[in-house]
């Protein structure tokens, strides 16, 4: 084999070890990219979706309840023929489960937030009144006393729109050996005559 040939074939098999290499790094490469939005799946599922790792009550929960009952709320006749928004205060969930361990609240505050980007021009949400005052005592201007020393008594405030509704749900389970059948009651109440003007349920069994 003279020099020149010999050349030639190393020069060959240079060129196959660069083209190997390249298309490893490069398979490498969209290994790791298609692996990201798999860990990221892993790490982050979707709130709506149930997972097999947990038990009891999920943000899939959460979702479907408040999204239904957003729903609902919003197609009453009654509040889509009134020619004025109706104002509605939401006063949070009475946990009358069991256990009754931990707040779950987060379905009522889930429904709040529907009902906001849903009911413009319909319904009004109007602050919770002890929320209200809290908020007018730490942020609003307070009078000096007498003597031009303070803190004094706040200053008189703006008393705000009263509501023409009340919105609240209860919260009851019924715990088996395996599962747990929970109901989630919500109710719009009226504030001038207590009229119950709208009430669903959630029912949802899960395992304990």
């Amino acid at each position: 084999m003279n020099p020149s040939q010999a050349q030639n074939i190393s020069d060959k098999i240079c060129k196959i070890v660069v083209a190997t290499t390249a298309a490893g790094a490069l398979m490498l490469a969209v290994g790791c990219t298609s692996d990201k939005p798999r860990e990221y799946g892993r790490q982050r599922p979707p709130v709506g979706d149930l997972d097999s790792r947990d038990r009891g009550l999920q943000s899939a929960d959460v979702v479907q309840a408040s999204d239904s009952m957003a729903m609902d709320l919003l197609a009453l006749p009654e509040l889509n023929a009134s020619r004025e928004r109706w104002t509605i205060v939401v006063t949070g969930v009475q946990n009358r489960t069991v256990t009754a361990r931990q707040s779950l609240d987060v379905f009522i505050i889930r429904l709040k937030s529907n009902l906001a980007k849903q009911g413009r021009g319909r319904v009004q949400l109007i602050e919770n009144r002890d929320q209200f005052r809290d908020l007018q005592n730490r942020e609003l201007e307070q009078e000096r006393d007498d003597f031009g020393q303070g803190p004094g008594k706040p200053a008189p405030g703006p008393k705000g729109i009263q509501p023409d509704f009340g919105l609240y749900c209860v919260a009851r389970d019924l715990p088996n050996r395996g599962t747990n059948y929970y109901q989630f009651e919500f109710t719009l109440t009226d504030m001038n005559t207590r009229e119950i003007v709208w009430t669903n349920s959630y029912e949802v069994r899960v395992a304990n």
